[in-house]
């Protein structure tokens, strides 16, 4: 799918952002996976109890329609189990020049699921996945609901990770598409790592993308990188140039602990009583 139809790996609205970030600055946790800034994604998902942000403050994007403002596109990953994640994602668009309004696009939320455990989970082999789910509407424009299915295999080796992505979906046009890419790291133990990604989309009886993406992850500590890449399209034969630069962090979220807390408070609470009964007991006697 082209940038107006296809899932952006990147919460479109600017004060969602903001909280998000003073969230994570209160709690910083386990390693967030960095699988920005990539079309693509990887064979993993969010440790359970976990919420993994892709954030992208700021982006360019200059295709046929002109140049464009993408600002933020927010990924946001929740780990509901030791393999199931939930995800929910977009990205606000402001056409630039010409100038033109700002729309909500590349909306969706989706289940990701880890099939067989690998490399990326710490074991050997390879790492399979699969990602579905369903593609809103922009909020301009007559585009409708889409779906999409994905599979996913990654293999990490000391000298890089490699990820193969294959999707098909039903566009927000409702044509049919197909996604083939794949995604080249350097090595995880680096604090500095190249990554590449190329991709092949036809989205049939409309047009075909051929897409190659460089660019750099800069992990600051296992909890929180820092990325920029340059990507360059041919999209029906009209060339896209795009510049990508953001973040990702994760942070442990829990909606268990308070009714725990709680019940461990009013225990506390009746322990204090019942210690303080047989001493009014003994007074009253005396």
């Amino acid at each position: 799918m082209p940038a107006n139809c296809r899932r952006f790996r990147r919460l479109p609205k600017p004060f969602a952002s903001v909280s998000i970030i003073a969230l994570s600055l209160l709690a910083w946790p386990d390693p967030a996976r960095a699988y920005r800034p990539f079309d693509g994604t990887d064979a993993a998902v969010a440790k359970k109890g976990e919420m993994e942000i892709e954030l992208q403050p700021a982006g360019r994007l200059r295709d046929e329609s002109g140049t464009s403002l993408i600002a933020p596109a927010t990924v946001i990953n929740y780990g509901l189990s030791d393999d199931w994640e939930a995800v929910f994602e977009g990205q606000g668009q402001t056409l630039l020049s010409p100038p033109g309004p700002t729309s909500l696009t590349a909306a969706g939320a989706f289940l990701k699921h880890v099939l067989v455990p690998g490399s990326l989970q710490d074991k050997t082999g390879p790492s399979v996945a699969t990602e579905f789910g369903v593609l809103l509407p922009d909020s301009t424009g007559s585009s409708r609901v889409g779906a999409s299915l994905a599979g996913i295999v990654s293999q990490r080796w000391d000298w890089g990770t490699i990820h193969l992505n294959a999707e098909t979906a039903l566009t927000r046009d409702h044509h049919g598409d197909l996604f083939l890419g794949a995604i080249v790291e350097g090595p995880s133990t680096w604090t500095v790592r190249p990554v590449a990604e190329i991709f092949y989309e036809n989205e049939f009886g409309k047009e075909q993308t051929f897409s190659g993406l460089v660019g750099l992850i800069y992990r600051v500590r296992d909890n929180l990188s820092f990325d920029v890449a340059i990507r360059h399209a041919l999209t029906g034969g009209h060339p896209a140039n795009e510049i990508r630069a953001g973040m990702t962090f994760g942070f442990p979220v829990s909606f268990s602990k308070i009714a725990p807390r709680n019940a461990k408070h009013r225990i506390s609470c009746l322990d204090s009583l019942e210690s303080a009964m047989p001493l009014k007991t003994l007074t009253a006697n005396d």
